[in-house]
């Protein structure tokens, strides 16, 4: 309960990052991706959404299936920030913590996925 508490506050928190500082958010989005903003919003929704959904019984395990689904495709930007060296606040301008955020990635897949199941 404690961890999933925790998992469903992180992507809360991180969703609403997504309408207070969209600007972070559009600097690492791939060119190739249309409607940026757009983008941003619908994930921060989803993160927001899905976070909410891990508190919910009823909902829990489409709401894990939305998270994993969304940590895979954001994967694309977390790329694209760590290949195209993308300039951000603090650690994340370090382009050694950009590479180290592809692999954690998959944690949270797992953290996620774990709530999948029955």
């Amino acid at each position: 309960m404690i961890a999933r508490t925790v998992l469903a506050l992180l992507f809360v928190a991180a969703g609403g990052l997504h309408f207070l500082i969209p600007r972070t958010y559009l600097k690492i989005m791939p060119p190739y991706l249309p409607s940026h903003l757009t983008l941003i919003y619908v994930s921060g929704v989803a993160e927001i959404l899905g976070g909410i959904g891990l508190m919910v019984s009823q909902v829990r395990h489409g709401a894990a299936w939305g998270l994993v689904a969304l940590l895979i495709a954001v994967m694309p930007a977390n790329i694209y920030m760590a290949t195209a060296h993308i300039a951000a606040p603090g650690i994340m301008g370090e382009s050694w913590a950009q590479w180290l955020r592809l692999p954690l990635q998959l944690p949270l897949i797992y953290w996620a996925w774990l709530y999948t199941r029955g």
